[in-house]
């Protein structure tokens, strides 16, 4: 194995392993909320992309004649769920899990197109289309939650204001 299919390889685990960590701060959002159902509903939508995501790194790993890093699958899941138990004590939730969400989604963005240039370098067109389609995946939730921080906020005060539950 070349040098540039070592870090290749490295970041298709890496990436699996951040798929995990994403999984593990999507559930617990949308198992909870209740006062936001387009925000439920989008993460929704967004935690099978995910799985699907995971799916085809599966297949790009294997490809590639390696395996996925359970240790680091683990890890990061893990710092995933601390990361979303984390934000549970905040009386603003919904609105520090939309920051933190927002924040996560161009750590995927930057992480699929540093992959795709490595697929590319590699001239692995193949790899190139599949990583393409999780990089768009990741930057339309990233549009979603861009737009909606602002109405996500303001409908957060709204219900604070009204002396209802707003938290999630």
């Amino acid at each position: 194995m070349t040098k540039l299919s070592e870090i290749y390889v490295t970041g298709l685990k890496n990436a699996h392993a951040m798929e995990h960590e994403a999984l593990a701060i999507m559930e617990p959002q949308v198992a909870s909320i209740k006062n936001y159902p387009e925000v439920a509903q989008r993460l929704q939508q967004h935690l099978e992309e995910t799985k699907g995501q995971i799916l085809r790194l599966e297949s790009l790993l294997e490809r590639a004649g390696a395996q996925k890093s359970a240790l680091k699958d683990i890890a990061m899941g893990a710092g995933g769920t601390i990361a979303a138990l984390g934000h549970k004590l905040a009386p603003d939730e919904i609105v520090k899990n939309s920051f933190a969400n927002f924040a996560f989604e161009h750590y995927e963005i930057a992480a699929y197109k540093s992959l795709i240039a490595l697929a590319r370098a590699q001239n692995d067109s193949d790899a190139v289309a599949t990583l393409t389609t999780t990089l768009d995946e990741e930057i339309a939730m990233s549009e979603w939650l861009d737009y909606n921080i602002e109405p996500l906020t303001l409908q957060f005060a709204t219900l604070r204001e009204q002396g209802l539950h707003s938290k999630n």
